[in-house]
């Protein structure tokens, strides 16, 4: 039983949401707009400030999408309205991001330097600051589109569980193990 569907998501002010004939929800806020195409199966209604999903049956598969798309409207009207921010760690000797317009150019230690062109809608920022490791800072309005985009940044180089050597996000604890241990004779 999707418990998550049935909860009404409040519209903020200066957030508007229209549903079309097709079924595709369309947000538009502060920072943007986004559109997604949800279920025809599923009832979208939009009413005195609150946006509801209904749907026709208990089936599994009605149960799970009835809760998966009050979840990505959800997202997309959080987006809007605040926006979504992700920093990222740079942690290993000489590891280094600059950023120049929607080009990110990261040092990790590898004999060339990468180079990541990033989609218009991701905002990006690099700070390096004297003893303290460089941060990349994402800012978007589309939360999937931000994941992904972190995602494919933190595969150039995992943190490693050793000596914690990678990219990280900010406040993420990595495992670390003990490495090598002297036998005893």
């Amino acid at each position: 039983m999707s418990r998550i569907g049935k909860a009404p998501i409040e519209i903020p002010a200066g957030v508007t949401v229209t549903v079309d004939a097709e079924n595709v929800v369309t947000v538009k806020g502060p920072k943007g707009t986004l559109t997604q195409k949800v279920n025809p199966d599923l009832t979208v209604s939009v009413a005195d400030g609150h946006v509801t999903l209904t749907r026709p049956s208990d089936d599994r598969e009605h149960r799970a999408q009835h809760g998966l798309y009050r979840a990505l409207i959800h997202n997309m009207i959080v987006g809007v309205s605040t926006g979504y921010r992700k920093e990222m760690e740079l942690v290993g000797v000489g590891y280094r991001a600059a950023s120049n317009g929607q080009v990110l150019e990261l040092s990790l230690g590898y004999s060339h330097a990468i180079y990541l062109k990033l989609p218009p809608e991701v905002k990006v920022e690099a700070k390096t600051e004297r003893n303290k490791n460089p941060l990349i800072i994402l800012e978007s309005d589309d939360k999937q589109l931000l994941g992904q985009v972190c995602a494919k940044i933190r595969s150039l180089r995992k943190p490693e569980p050793y000596k914690g050597k990678g990219i990280k996000f900010v406040g993420e604890v990595i495992r670390r193990k003990s490495g090598k241990s002297a036998s005893a004779k």
